[in-house]
């Protein structure tokens, strides 16, 4: 995304006089830092590996779990439809990072897992992704990085109790 687009989106309420609409503000402002940042690292995985983020995010997801994820599971941590992963992972089992077995539980289910190759990539990139987080991060204090955390884990848990069931609150 571009600064100007960026700016554009904050622009919505710029006029606006000072002190209104703060939600909107601050969610025009989370959506312009998330931006920028998801941008970044977009470029850099596609300079630096030939990886999109959505490729490095399910191979995340395949990394936290050593013996595999049903597709299904994977689609629901990844918040996309199964259509979506089928592609990924199917570009993924091509270039040999990742593993396509049936699930020994349930026939009808299919697994998938990062192979030995798939793991080590992940790991490089995983690497790398950190640093490039640290850089971008750089101009903020450890102290402020642990306020914004801590003021966003409140938004989490506001939001949160307005869009999830109980249960999965």
């Amino acid at each position: 995304m571009t600064d100007s687009l960026i700016e554009d989106i904050e622009a919505l309420v710029r006029d606006e006089p000072a002190g209104s609409k703060m939600e909107l503000r601050l969610w025009l402002r989370l959506l312009s830092c998330s931006n920028l940042i998801s941008g970044e690292i977009r470029r850099r995985l596609r300079t630096e590996f030939d990886v999109t983020l959505p490729r490095f995010d399910v191979m995340a997801q395949l990394h936290r779990e050593p013996n595999g994820l049903r597709l299904g599971d994977l689609s629901r941590r990844m918040m996309v439809t199964n259509g979506n992963i089928t592609g990924l992972i199917d570009r993924l089992v091509e270039e040999g990072l990742v593993l396509r077995e049936a699930d020994p539980n349930d026939r009808r289910a299919t697994t998938v897992r990062l192979t030995r190759a798939g793991s080590t990539m992940f790991r490089m990139m995983a690497s790398a992704h950190e640093s490039w987080i640290h850089e971008l991060f750089a101009g903020l204090s450890a102290k402020r990085v642990a306020e914004l955390l801590a003021d966003l884990e409140g938004l989490k848990a506001s939001v949160s109790s307005v869009v999830l069931p109980p249960d999965e609150k």
